[in-house]
């Protein structure tokens, strides 16, 4: 019953170590242009994804 409890603890403690990585990780300045980038997908034109279906299509007929 010991070795669960103390299992349990390490298991608490490693998910918080994961936890505040990720959130450094994220909030890291070598990451900001990548998610900048991202957060403007949305913002983009669809043109861009139209040409290229298009022209994947042209290509295999």
């Amino acid at each position: 019953m010991e070795f669960l409890h103390a299992f349990q603890s390490f298991w608490t403690v490693f998910v918080f170590v994961v936890f505040v990585g990720i959130i450094i990780w994220a909030w890291s300045d070598s990451n900001k242009a990548e998610f900048e980038e991202a957060a403007r997908i949305p913002l983009e034109d669809d043109e861009d994804v139209v040409i290229t279906t298009s022209n994947k299509e042209n290509s295999n007929g």
